[in-house]
Protein backbone atom coordinates (compact mmCIF):
# COMPACT_ATOMS: atom_id res chain seq x y z
CA UNK A 1 0.00 0.00 0.00
CA UNK A 2 2.87 2.37 0.81
CA UNK A 3 4.39 1.76 -2.63
CA UNK A 4 1.04 2.44 -4.31
CA UNK A 5 0.62 5.81 -2.58
CA UNK A 6 4.17 6.80 -3.51
CA UNK A 7 3.53 5.87 -7.15
CA UNK A 8 0.28 7.80 -7.20
CA UNK A 9 1.81 10.91 -5.67
CA UNK A 10 4.58 10.89 -8.26
CA UNK A 11 2.22 10.56 -11.22
CA UNK A 12 -0.18 13.50 -11.05
CA UNK A 13 -1.71 14.63 -14.33
CA UNK A 14 -0.80 18.31 -14.08
CA UNK A 15 0.63 20.75 -11.54
CA UNK A 16 -1.90 22.73 -9.55
CA UNK A 17 -0.85 25.91 -11.34
CA UNK A 18 -2.08 24.47 -14.64
CA UNK A 19 -5.45 23.72 -13.10
CA UNK A 20 -5.80 27.29 -11.81
CA UNK A 21 -5.29 28.52 -15.37
CA UNK A 22 -8.10 26.23 -16.56
CA UNK A 23 -5.85 24.03 -18.69
CA UNK A 24 -6.96 20.43 -18.89
CA UNK A 25 -3.76 18.88 -20.21
CA UNK A 26 -0.53 20.68 -21.06
CA UNK A 27 -1.53 23.65 -23.29
CA UNK A 28 -4.97 22.23 -24.02
CA UNK A 29 -8.23 23.44 -22.57
CA UNK A 30 -11.84 22.82 -23.51
CA UNK A 31 -13.25 25.90 -25.22
CA UNK A 32 -10.11 26.99 -27.07
CA UNK A 33 -10.20 27.69 -30.80
CA UNK A 34 -8.37 25.49 -33.30
CA UNK A 35 -6.34 28.56 -34.26
CA UNK A 36 -4.97 28.60 -30.67
CA UNK A 37 -3.77 24.99 -30.71
CA UNK A 38 0.03 24.51 -30.59
CA UNK A 39 1.80 24.26 -33.93
CA UNK A 40 4.69 22.16 -32.62
CA UNK A 41 5.33 19.44 -30.07
CA UNK A 42 2.62 17.09 -31.34
CA UNK A 43 2.20 14.71 -34.28
CA UNK A 44 0.62 11.57 -35.75
CA UNK A 45 -2.67 13.41 -36.35
CA UNK A 46 -5.50 11.13 -37.46
CA UNK A 47 -9.24 10.67 -37.15
CA UNK A 48 -9.94 8.97 -33.81
CA UNK A 49 -12.86 7.04 -35.30
CA UNK A 50 -10.92 6.10 -38.43
CA UNK A 51 -7.23 5.74 -37.66
CA UNK A 52 -6.30 5.11 -41.30
CA UNK A 53 -7.40 8.67 -42.10
CA UNK A 54 -4.21 10.64 -41.46
CA UNK A 55 -4.25 14.43 -41.07
CA UNK A 56 -1.64 17.12 -41.59
CA UNK A 57 -2.58 18.93 -38.39
CA UNK A 58 -5.53 20.04 -36.24
CA UNK A 59 -6.93 22.24 -39.01
CA UNK A 60 -7.93 19.17 -41.04
CA UNK A 61 -10.48 18.15 -38.39
CA UNK A 62 -13.46 18.33 -40.77
CA UNK A 63 -12.00 15.40 -42.71
CA UNK A 64 -13.00 13.21 -39.75
CA UNK A 65 -16.52 11.77 -39.49
CA UNK A 66 -18.90 13.67 -37.23
CA UNK A 67 -20.07 12.01 -34.01
CA UNK A 68 -23.64 12.15 -32.72
CA UNK A 69 -22.94 15.52 -31.11
CA UNK A 70 -21.58 16.88 -34.38
CA UNK A 71 -17.96 16.99 -33.25
CA UNK A 72 -14.95 15.64 -35.12
CA UNK A 73 -12.44 13.68 -33.00
CA UNK A 74 -8.76 14.11 -33.86
CA UNK A 75 -6.23 11.76 -32.27
CA UNK A 76 -2.62 12.80 -31.70
CA UNK A 77 0.47 12.05 -29.65
CA UNK A 78 3.35 13.92 -28.11
CA UNK A 79 6.16 14.42 -30.59
CA UNK A 80 8.66 13.72 -27.80
CA UNK A 81 7.01 10.47 -26.68
CA UNK A 82 9.23 8.15 -24.66
CA UNK A 83 11.65 5.74 -26.26
CA UNK A 84 11.92 3.07 -23.57
CA UNK A 85 12.08 -0.49 -24.89
CA UNK A 86 8.74 -1.73 -23.56
CA UNK A 87 6.66 1.33 -24.43
CA UNK A 88 8.66 3.03 -27.19
CA UNK A 89 6.85 5.93 -28.79
CA UNK A 90 4.00 5.90 -26.26
CA UNK A 91 2.41 9.16 -25.16
CA UNK A 92 2.10 9.22 -21.38
CA UNK A 93 -0.01 11.17 -18.93
CA UNK A 94 0.75 10.66 -15.25
CA UNK A 95 3.19 7.92 -16.23
CA UNK A 96 0.48 5.89 -17.99
CA UNK A 97 0.55 5.29 -21.78
CA UNK A 98 -2.59 6.88 -23.25
CA UNK A 99 -4.37 7.59 -26.50
CA UNK A 100 -5.39 11.24 -26.77
CA UNK A 101 -8.02 12.97 -28.89
CA UNK A 102 -9.62 16.39 -29.18
CA UNK A 103 -13.28 16.80 -30.11
CA UNK A 104 -13.76 19.83 -32.36
CA UNK A 105 -17.10 21.27 -33.52
CA UNK A 106 -17.94 22.89 -36.86
CA UNK A 107 -17.20 26.32 -35.39
CA UNK A 108 -13.57 25.17 -34.98
CA UNK A 109 -13.78 25.10 -31.18
CA UNK A 110 -12.48 22.34 -28.91
CA UNK A 111 -15.54 21.01 -27.10
CA UNK A 112 -13.89 18.00 -25.52
CA UNK A 113 -10.67 16.20 -24.65
CA UNK A 114 -10.45 12.44 -24.22
CA UNK A 115 -7.72 10.36 -22.60
CA UNK A 116 -7.87 6.58 -22.89
CA UNK A 117 -5.31 4.19 -21.45
CA UNK A 118 -3.49 2.36 -24.22
CA UNK A 119 -4.50 -1.34 -24.26
CA UNK A 120 -1.32 -2.16 -26.18
CA UNK A 121 1.08 -0.90 -23.54
CA UNK A 122 3.47 -3.29 -21.81
CA UNK A 123 2.00 -5.73 -19.31
CA UNK A 124 3.36 -3.94 -16.22
CA UNK A 125 1.66 -0.64 -17.06
CA UNK A 126 -1.42 -2.26 -18.60
CA UNK A 127 -2.11 -3.91 -15.23
CA UNK A 128 -2.19 -0.42 -13.66
CA UNK A 129 -4.50 1.20 -16.22
CA UNK A 130 -7.56 1.24 -13.95
CA UNK A 131 -5.57 3.25 -11.39
CA UNK A 132 -5.28 6.12 -13.87
CA UNK A 133 -8.90 6.94 -12.98
CA UNK A 134 -7.85 7.56 -9.37
CA UNK A 135 -5.23 9.99 -10.60
CA UNK A 136 -7.89 11.82 -12.61
CA UNK A 137 -10.15 12.16 -9.59
CA UNK A 138 -7.28 13.44 -7.46
CA UNK A 139 -6.31 15.90 -10.20
CA UNK A 140 -9.79 17.36 -10.76
CA UNK A 141 -11.04 17.12 -7.18
CA UNK A 142 -12.29 14.15 -5.15
CA UNK A 143 -15.67 15.72 -4.33
CA UNK A 144 -18.73 15.97 -6.51
CA UNK A 145 -18.48 12.71 -8.45
CA UNK A 146 -21.61 10.61 -8.98
CA UNK A 147 -20.63 7.00 -9.61
CA UNK A 148 -22.40 3.80 -10.60
CA UNK A 149 -20.68 0.47 -9.94
CA UNK A 150 -21.65 -2.69 -11.79
CA UNK A 151 -21.54 -6.18 -10.28
CA UNK A 152 -19.54 -9.12 -11.66
CA UNK A 153 -21.26 -11.29 -14.25
CA UNK A 154 -20.53 -14.81 -15.50
CA UNK A 155 -18.16 -13.39 -18.15
CA UNK A 156 -16.77 -10.50 -16.10
CA UNK A 157 -15.00 -11.80 -13.02
CA UNK A 158 -12.54 -10.27 -10.49
CA UNK A 159 -8.78 -10.43 -10.99
CA UNK A 160 -6.96 -11.32 -7.80
CA UNK A 161 -10.10 -10.53 -5.85
CA UNK A 162 -10.45 -7.06 -7.40
CA UNK A 163 -13.37 -6.14 -9.70
CA UNK A 164 -13.91 -2.67 -11.14
CA UNK A 165 -16.60 -1.60 -13.57
CA UNK A 166 -17.37 1.99 -12.68
CA UNK A 167 -18.96 4.96 -14.45
CA UNK A 168 -18.59 8.39 -12.86
CA UNK A 169 -19.62 11.91 -13.81
CA UNK A 170 -18.94 15.30 -12.33
CA UNK A 171 -20.07 18.84 -13.16
CA UNK A 172 -18.36 22.11 -12.33
CA UNK A 173 -19.09 25.62 -13.55
CA UNK A 174 -16.75 25.14 -16.50
CA UNK A 175 -16.46 21.39 -17.11
CA UNK A 176 -18.40 18.14 -17.39
CA UNK A 177 -16.25 15.10 -16.60
CA UNK A 178 -17.05 11.52 -17.61
CA UNK A 179 -14.83 8.81 -16.14
CA UNK A 180 -15.01 5.06 -16.80
CA UNK A 181 -12.79 2.41 -15.19
CA UNK A 182 -12.69 -1.34 -15.75
CA UNK A 183 -10.74 -4.25 -14.29
CA UNK A 184 -12.02 -7.79 -14.87
CA UNK A 185 -11.51 -10.95 -16.91
CA UNK A 186 -13.55 -13.58 -18.69
CA UNK A 187 -12.85 -16.87 -16.86
CA UNK A 188 -13.30 -18.77 -20.13
CA UNK A 189 -10.27 -17.06 -21.66
CA UNK A 190 -6.53 -17.22 -21.14
CA UNK A 191 -5.24 -15.55 -17.96
CA UNK A 192 -3.25 -13.11 -20.08
CA UNK A 193 -6.46 -11.78 -21.64
CA UNK A 194 -8.16 -9.27 -19.37
CA UNK A 195 -9.78 -5.84 -19.40
CA UNK A 196 -7.95 -3.09 -17.54
CA UNK A 197 -8.72 0.44 -18.69
CA UNK A 198 -9.63 4.04 -17.89
CA UNK A 199 -11.31 6.57 -20.15
CA UNK A 200 -11.59 10.21 -19.10
CA UNK A 201 -13.58 12.69 -21.19
CA UNK A 202 -13.61 16.40 -20.37
CA UNK A 203 -16.43 18.38 -21.99
CA UNK A 204 -18.09 21.76 -21.91
CA UNK A 205 -20.85 21.88 -19.28
CA UNK A 206 -24.42 21.24 -20.40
Amino acid sequence: MKCFHAWLAAAVLLPAAGFAQQTDLREFRVGMAVSELPRSGYGDFACAAQASQKLTDWRDFKACPAAADGSHAVSFRYANAGTGEENAGKTRVGGQPVNLSLMIDDQAEVIGLRMETDPHSGLYLHKKAYLFGLQARARFGENGWTCLEAKPTATEQPIGGVFVKEHCEKDTLTRHFVLDRQLFRDPRKDLREFTDATQLTILRPG
